[in-house]
């Protein structure tokens, strides 16, 4: 039997591997159009999302009133435009929390969203990003314009244990409807676990799936100390300043650096150097071993026959899942939007039959 399309549309943009895609899938909406500068993450974007009009190119470049036409919308038929913008230069750990200025070059980027949403005049706008950007001058002028044009506008911070996601990871997320609020998803206790994410995975090395099997090379000291290091959430700190690498005697801070996921916690925030114990808390609970990058992956939400291109190697790898946002979390904030945007359409046609009543009464 032939499923009926999504009834409601949306835009992707800075789209990356297709995280949000995937979210907003699940919530009901039907993705027409997406925007992914980066040539592998666009690859990795096609092969799970190949019905998406996908442009691969500078965002900054793309003319919102022309693709507009080329997907057949018209101004105001959008019901979701969302994005999450290169958050890098936000990043609490690039700024030092922040104590220092960050001045990287895709900062203004946020404020493309605004451009998009003025030409395209969506029901609904979703931006998510690090918390970092919070009060910042970025999104101040994003939040100013969209309520300058009609939009009311919200802003928190969220923590993605709390829907769903096995990982503990604090986004900001903006929500925005036009001449109507839209609420954000319940928090609500979340028994998924590394543990239970995790089960059922085939043998590292031996599975058949690329993202598992990704060769993991370390020298002969490094492996030594992975191997002391006790299992379930242990770390460098219980091997005693004796036997800790010659430059961790003397840092007091990075406390997870070689260190152990715990079974039955969430994962930490999933990062770029997930591949790295030099980069975070990214050992496996038992095996002595950073997590795969299909670990990693399922972690972050995806589901485990999620595509990626591997061609590019394991840190192209680590970097698309370190920055996409889980789906599960887009989801429950999506299906808020859907139920907001379904309300507000009804609450307008009612009051258009009541005034054609009313003047006919007349």
């Amino acid at each position: 039997m032939k499923t009926a399309p999504p009834q409601h549309t949306a835009i992707d943009l800075f789209s990356g591997c297709g995280g949000l895609t995937r979210g907003l899938k699940e919530a009901g909406f039907g993705v027409v159009g997406a925007v992914e500068l980066d040539e592998v993450a666009a690859k990795t974007y096609r092969l799970n999302h190949p019905e998406v009009d996908l442009l691969s190119q500078d965002i900054r470049a793309v003319q919102p009133r022309k693709w507009m036409k080329q997907l057949r919308l018209k101004s105001g038929d959008l019901d979701l435009l969302a994005g999450c913008p290169p958050c890098q230069g936000y990043s609490t750990l690039r700024t030092k929390n922040g104590g220092k200025r960050n001045r990287d070059g895709r900062n203004p980027l946020v404020r493309e969203m605004l451009r998009f949403t003025r030409v395209l005049k969506p029901k609904a706008v979703m931006m998510e990003n690090v918390p970092g950007l919070l009060g910042k001058t970025a999104l101040l002028d994003l939040q100013t314009g969209l309520e300058q044009i009609g939009y009311e506008v919200q802003c928190n911070v969220r923590d993605a244990q709390f829907y769903g996601v096995p990982q503990r990871r604090r986004r900001l997320i903006l929500l925005a409807g036009r001449g109507f609020e839209i609420p954000f998803a319940q928090a609500r206790r979340n028994c998924l676990t590394v543990r239970k994410a995790l089960a059922g995975l085939k043998r590292v090395r031996t599975s058949g799936d690329k993202l598992h099997d990704f060769p993991e090379r370390r020298d002969p000291e490094i492996q030594k100390l992975i191997s002391q290091i006790p299992i379930n959430g242990g770390s460098r700190l219980d091997l005693g300043t004796a036997n800790q690498l010659r430059c961790h005697k003397n840092c007091d801070g990075f406390k997870d650096v070689y260190g152990r996921m715990a079974w039955n916690e969430k994962a930490p925030t999933i990062t770029s150097g997930c591949f790295n114990p030099s980069k975070g808390r990214f050992l496996h609970p038992r095996s002595n071993r950073c997590i795969t990058m299909r670990e990693a992956a399922i972690l972050q939400g995806f589901p485990r026959r999620y595509k990626f291109d591997s061609g590019a190697g394991k840190q192209a790898v680590a970097l698309m899942i370190g920055n996409a946002l889980p789906p599960e979390f887009i989801r429950r904030h999506a299906k808020k939007i859907r139920k907001a945007i379904e309300s507000h359409c009804d609450s307008r046609r009612k009051n258009v039959h009541a005034r054609h009543r009313e003047k006919a009464a007349r």
